[in-house]
């Protein structure tokens, strides 16, 4: 007589694939770590009836205008983007009065007087694409980090890409002393200079 069940396939038990898979998945989702668009970093100025308007010298301000065509006109001189940035640096760390000690800029009369008296003012186009706003927007932050993070790395042996990262990341506080000692040098670097990005709003 033969055996029962001779010659059939021996069955998987399939009764904790569920369990397991339900584990798998929440492992995954306590592990995995997401990424979040941040947009661009603006700290906006609070509302005022009557804002009171400081007095700036026009040779401290750099005048960037993006027109419907997506064209850059900077102090009404038609500027590639990929030159933006060169000109961005030339202009803040001008060094007019020569009285930043910090600056290597070329001492024009006829510029910005130091980093921090000088102010760029954004334009844009109702029409300007996106695009291209976002390219100047990089270019323009771009040229701040590179005087900062040159300034930094000769003071502190670090750029101030990095140290702003450790200062701002939520880890790094819980080691004890690291937010405390690096909170006086981020704010020295910013006040060396100064972001002073001034963004118009947009013409139709």
């Amino acid at each position: 007589m033969a055996r029962k069940g001779r010659g059939l396939p021996p069955e998987v038990n399939a009764g904790s694939m569920a369990d397991i898979a339900f584990l798998l998945l929440i492992f995954f989702l306590v592990t995995t770590t997401i990424g979040v668009d941040q947009g661009i970093n603006r700290l906006l100025p609070r509302y005022e009836e009557n804002p009171p308007v400081p007095p700036i010298n026009d040779r401290n301000i750099l005048t960037v205008l993006v027109n419907k065509d997506n064209q850059l006109l900077v102090e009404e001189k038609l500027v590639e983007i990929k030159d933006l940035r060169q000109t961005a640096i030339d202009f803040l760390e001008n060094n007019g009065k020569n009285i930043c000690a910090y600056c290597n800029g070329k001492k024009d009369p006829n510029s910005s007087d130091s980093p921090v008296d000088a102010v760029i003012s954004l334009n844009n186009d109702g029409q300007t694409s996106y695009e291209t706003y976002i390219a100047v927007q990089n270019e323009l932050v771009a040229a701040y980090n590179f005087l900062r993070n040159r300034e930094c790395k000769k003071r502190y042996g670090m750029t101030f890409t990095e140290m702003e990262y450790i200062y701002s990341d939520p880890a790094s506080k819980a080691t004890e002393g690291l937010v405390e000692d690096l909170e006086p040098k981020v704010k020295k670097i910013q006040e060396m200079f100064p972001m002073r990005l001034s963004e118009a709003e947009p013409k139709k």
